[in-house]
């Protein structure tokens, strides 16, 4: 976020979602993230000029990790500046909903006794409801560097070895960390 908008703002709302160390009763070791990172970045852009064009909003930072998350650290953080908390409150709902809901990350929880991916069901949801899916969450024949893991549907993507990656947007521009 830019400093010189946070002396017009009379709010600044924040989520940060984090790896919680249990679901459904299995014990999280970890959260693996990947991404078709031009498409999510694209993607981001898209969903944060969406809530610029709904709220009266001054700045947005939106970063996503990608790679290992750890138990009890961050994976994804937005923060949105307005002058009135309402607009702020509401976009920052916005975003985070957006995000799930339509930016291209995969996850794969690690268990104590076992790993999977997870169903994004809310990027599902929205697929569904937009009828541009035949149930499968990707395009196979989408190519990414080939220096990394597979991911759930197929695609590679660069990430190296114990390094975390993030995507980020924000009033700066568009940030890449692989």
């Amino acid at each position: 976020m830019k400093p010189r908008n946070l002396c017009e703002a009379g709010a600044i709302a924040t989520f940060s979602g984090t790896t919680r160390d249990t679901f459904e009763g299995k014990t999280v070791v970890e959260l693996r993230y990947e991404a078709y990172v031009p498409m999510a970045i694209r993607q981001m852009k898209s969903v944060c000029s969406s809530a610029r064009s709904s709220w009266d909003i001054h700045s947005i930072a939106v970063v996503h990790r990608l790679g290992t998350v750890p138990v009890g650290e961050m994976s994804v953080f937005i923060a949105v500046s307005a002058v009135h908390r309402a607009d702020a409150l509401d976009a920052c709902k916005f975003l985070i909903d957006e995000l799930k809901a339509s930016v291209p990350i995969w996850k794969k929880e690690v268990y104590s006794n076992g790993e999977v991916w997870k169903e994004n069901s809310e990027f599902m949801d929205r697929k569904l409801e937009l009828g541009k899916t035949n149930g499968s969450c990707c395009r196979r024949n989408v190519k990414v560097e080939t220096h990394g893991t597979k991911s759930c549907c197929g695609a590679k993507v660069k990430v190296a070895d114990g390094a975390a990656a993030e995507i980020s947007t924000s009033d700066a521009g568009t940030e890449e960390t692989i």
